[in-house]
């Protein structure tokens, strides 16, 4: 079984080459053409000047991927009283899911709340004296990936206490497709909040603008809501991130792979987390044939991994992330179906027992298909209803062109 399970990844490997030629290069749009919503100041100065602000932001939010956007409006004598951190914290070098403790920046003595820790929606006091709450953080346009969910509090806190938001866009580097089965709310949680598909297809600034104006936001509340779009971006774009949105996203691969691979987050199945190479190799101890071994360690931003110190035997698949896979413009369940048939046995039972699948994949359908051993084609046929209606609903807050 193992042999053929490895002859399977490279037969397909040969495969998509044939059916998308072997010319296989994205074609990205740098991050030189587009100007991101931080760096158009004219658009927002007045919204900011003479008002008391705190600033949602980590270390993706900078201006020109250099000059962090703090330390850039106290260049412009914006008056900021504290910033807020999402999930992996200021700096960005926290592990996922870890807790992140309140501090002060070193460099502006700002006091940082965190909003990944004992809170993650800011409390009256941390939003007494002020009047506007600027945002922002660089999505990848995936409803587990957190800042979505940061944002939703943010902005029903602000909404409760009539605060004005100002959400500055930046581009979804997985915003060319929808694709994903839509959250089930019986399984909302911090990983998925709103009932979209994994792959939402939105920028940050658009996502904002969907769940205030839907009322999404806890109690229906809507908030005084302004998004400063992005200039010379749409949603056919490929665009590659400047600066890494979060420690174990480090390249263009990792972030293309992200919406198929961190599915393998609620089951036994390492995705390369403590290791050089975080979500571009998959792999565990008892596949026997694979094209790498790779042993999880301790490292910045994944200081515990799952099978940390255990032998790996998996799989290379960057190349393909960065190449075939983003052509394709939907999740990839291959890897998912075909390691579930290698692993699961009456030993080894393939998803984790604290149900964190069901909540990445927001319902429980998913597991079970795949345990009742039904096709890709046959599961993704059952997402499609629920795409239609939400690819309605995205529609009417798209900021940019959209996808063909």
């Amino acid at each position: 079984m193992c042999f053929k399970v490895f002859n399977i990844f490279f037969a397909f490997a040969f495969l998509s080459l044939s059916i998308y030629g072997q010319d296989s290069t994205v074609y990205f749009k740098t991050n030189i053409t587009v100007i991101n919503g931080a760096e158009r100041f004219n658009e927002y100065e007045n919204i900011l000047r003479e008002e008391k602000v705190a600033v949602v932001a980590n270390q993706s939010s900078v201006i020109n991927d250099s000059l962090h956007l703090v330390d850039f409006l106290i260049e412009k004598e914006i008056n900021i009283l504290r910033v807020f951190s999402p999930e992996h914290g200021f700096r960005g070098k926290a592990d996922a899911g870890a807790h992140i403790k309140d501090q002060r920046d070193a460099k502006t003595g700002l006091k940082l709340i965190s909003l990944y820790g004992k809170s993650k929606k800011p409390s009256y006091d941390h939003l007494a004296d002020v009047n506007v709450v600027v945002l922002d953080l660089q999505d990848v346009g995936v409803r587990f990936y957190t800042y979505i969910s940061t944002m939703h509090y943010v902005m029903t806190a602000c909404a409760e206490m009539k605060i004005k938001v100002v959400v500055l866009d930046r581009p979804n580097p997985n915003g060319f497709y929808v694709d994903g089965p839509i959250l089930d709310p019986e399984f909302q949680s911090f990983v998925g909040m709103h009932k979209v598909p994994i792959v939402h297809g939105m920028t940050i600034g658009e996502y904002a603008k969907m769940i205030n104006s839907e009322g999404w936001l806890e109690n229906g509340v809507k908030c005084d809501l302004t998004v400063v779009p992005c200039l010379n971006y749409d949603h056919n774009d490929y665009y590659k991130l400047g600066i890494k949105p979060s420690p174990n996203l480090p390249n263009s691969a990792s972030v293309f792979l992200y919406p198929s691979l961190a599915l393998f987050e609620g089951t036994v199945v390492s995705v390369g987390r403590g290791t050089e190479t975080p979500f571009q190799i998959i792999g565990h101890p008892n596949i026997k044939e694979g094209d790498l071994e790779f042993t999880p360690q301790s490292f910045p931003g994944a200081k515990s991994p799952k099978l940390m110190g255990q032998k790996c035997t998996g799989y290379h698949l960057k190349s393909f992330g960065e190449s075939t896979l983003p052509k394709r413009k939907q999740l990839y369940l291959f890897w998912l179906l075909t390691m579930y048939k290698e692993i699961n046995t009456e030993e080894t039972s393939f998803f984790l027992s604290n149900g964190f699948f069901d909540r990445l994949a927001g319902t429980d359908k998913l597991r079970k298909q795949i345990e009742s051993s039904l096709k890709e084609d046959e599961i993704r046929a059952s997402w499609q209803e629920g795409l239609i209606e939400f690819k309605k609903i995205r529609s009417k807050y798209l900021l940019y062109a959209d996808f063909e």
